[in-house]
């Protein structure tokens, strides 16, 4: 017989399982491991700039080169209108809204392959690999707008207050690779060939997107060239970064906010679908 004197023994925690429990936690875990994504983000840019040879110089010279390209080919051989703009402006403000989502859409597509020795060792919400890479790709538009904004002004154009509004659409440029970065990780995981498809779809993307010319010169080909997302975008801060120099077109703008808010639901919405299969397959 027990004495009354001595302490009752605890008695171990309850744990409750429920249906969807884990669903429901998923965007509050987001939160909670919000420093994981930081360090994910930390490695890639240290990779990317500290055990480069040149280091931040490639985020230079990449551009630089490109610019160069892209100002004889459109400029030289094509022949395209400048509306006043010195036509190596017109480039370099195109590629900067390019460069953004390449490198958001690339490093968020082949990330969950990428971290493989995470995912199938430890449990966070996955959806933080993908999200982590648009720091990287933010940090090297970063360094590109430094370095852009002398240059347009040395070529004897003022930004305006137009500037002001520039941050708005860097987040639709980073919202539109994220939700497209969604997709292609995931399908990437089940199929392997679209390790090599994302580079053809890039490939292609610099010629559809007016990266190296104007649209507000083509208007027959203007509404055509709308179905893009990425050509309101790139309209968008050409017409912030040149102070109003360059026309923004209202409705291809509008085609971009909607299939960025499409893109975005829809990649959310296949990846949490597909990701508990991601520790089996990968």
């Amino acid at each position: 017989m027990s004495s009354p004197d001595l302490p009752t023994p605890a008695l171990p925690p309850e744990i409750v399982l429920e249906a969807g429990r884990a669903s429901a936690h998923y965007w509050r875990d987001l939160w909670r491991y919000r420093e994981l994504a930081g360090l994910l983000a930390w490695r890639d840019i240290k990779v990317r700039y500290k055990q480069a040879a040149l280091g931040v110089a490639w985020a230079v010279i990449q551009p630089a080169v490109q610019t160069i390209l892209l100002t004889f080919v459109f400029g030289k051989l094509a022949k395209m209108p400048d509306g006043g703009v010195p036509y190596p402006l017109i480039v370099l403000t195109g590629l900067l809204p390019w460069q953004l989502f390449t490198g958001a859409f690339s490093g968020a597509g082949n990330s969950l392959v990428g971290n493989s020795h995470l995912i199938s060792k430890v449990y966070f919400p996955r959806l933080l690999v993908p999200l982590s890479c648009l720091a990287v790709a933010l940090v090297d538009f970063s360094v590109m707008l430094a370095l852009a904004l002398p240059c347009i002004v040395i070529f004897g154009v003022a930004p305006g207050w137009q500037l002001l509004l520039l941050p708005l659409f860097v987040l639709l440029t980073l919202v539109i690779a994220f939700g497209a970065g969604l997709w292609v990780t995931a399908l990437t995981v089940k199929f392997r060939d679209f390790r090599f498809i994302t580079p053809f779809i890039l490939q292609i993307g610099v010629f559809v997107t007016p990266v190296g010319y104007r649209t507000d010169f083509m208007p027959n080909w203007r509404d055509l060239l709308a179905l893009n997302p990425l050509a309101g975008v790139v309209d968008g801060m050409r017409w912030c970064l040149l102070g109003g120099r360059s026309d923004l077109y209202l409705p291809g703008l509008a085609v971009s906010c909607g299939v960025a808010a499409m893109l975005l639901i829809s990649g959310v919405w296949y990846f949490r679908k597909t990701e508990r299969q991601f520790a089996d397959i990968i």
